[in-house]
């Protein structure tokens, strides 16, 4: 049967416009970004499959060229098409965290957050640097561990807060295991720096752990 000949809210295109993006699934997304599927293979079927051989989105989108340009259905055009799209979304995310705008999504800023910090392969700790208005002043990675961890040192925070005359901040870093639960050791760091901060009147906004999935506030939890 021709995808043309589905119900109309199983038609990822229809879908869209009757309910919105955010009711798709990934292959029913990746479905309407490819168009077309193949020979006896419609193209939601290929975009399933897709997904299958990268172990998901994640794993379809950061696939090098050789391979993802390889794969049934794809090729150099489409991976070109990826690829700017990405940089599209990251550019919307930059611009909607401009100076003259105060942070005060918190969905808007994990979006940002997984943008920056999911595709590491280690851990990374970074620094949302904010002025007394909370606008962002910059964004800045400080730390970078292995697959387990990275080492956070207070007193280095503190110079770079300082550097840039930040009035409040949001820590952020990702779990390449793909989990955003927070682990003791992410509460201790956190309770050393707020403590440290506090002695220079800098207010910790939150931390937010990055995960495949989610992105996890220790402020929405309560721990800060």
């Amino acid at each position: 049967m021709s995808i043309t000949e589905w119900p109309i809210l199983e038609r990822p295109r229809e879908k869209l416009l009757e309910l919105g993006a955010r009711a798709l699934s990934d292959a029913e997304l990746l479905a309407i970004f490819l168009r077309t599927g193949m020979r006896r293979k419609p193209v939601l079927d290929l975009a399933r499959e897709l997904l299958v051989n990268f172990g998901g989105i994640r794993g379809l989108l950061e696939a090098e060229q050789e391979v993802l340009t390889a794969a049934p259905g794809v090729g150099v055009a489409k991976y070109v098409q990826l690829q700017a799209a990405l940089e599209l979304a990251e550019r919307y995310l930059e611009t909607s965290f401009s100076r003259g705008d105060a942070i005060s999504d918190p969905g808007m800023t994990r979006r940002y957050l997984k943008g920056k910090l999911r595709g590491y392969a280690q851990e990374v700790f970074a620094c949302m640097y904010l002025d007394n208005q909370h606008r962002l002043i910059c964004y800045e990675e400080l730390f970078f561990g292995t697959i387990d961890g990275a080492s956070v040192h207070p007193r280095e925070v503190v110079k770079r807060v300082l550097k840039h005359n930040a009035a409040a901040v949001i820590f952020a870093h990702n779990h390449p295991s793909g989990v955003a639960e927070p682990s003791q050791a992410d509460r201790r760091i956190t309770e050393r720096l707020k403590s440290a901060l506090m002695l220079v009147d800098v207010r910790v906004l939150d931390h937010m752990v990055v995960g495949d999935a989610e992105v996890t506030s220790f402020a929405e939890r309560g721990l800060l």
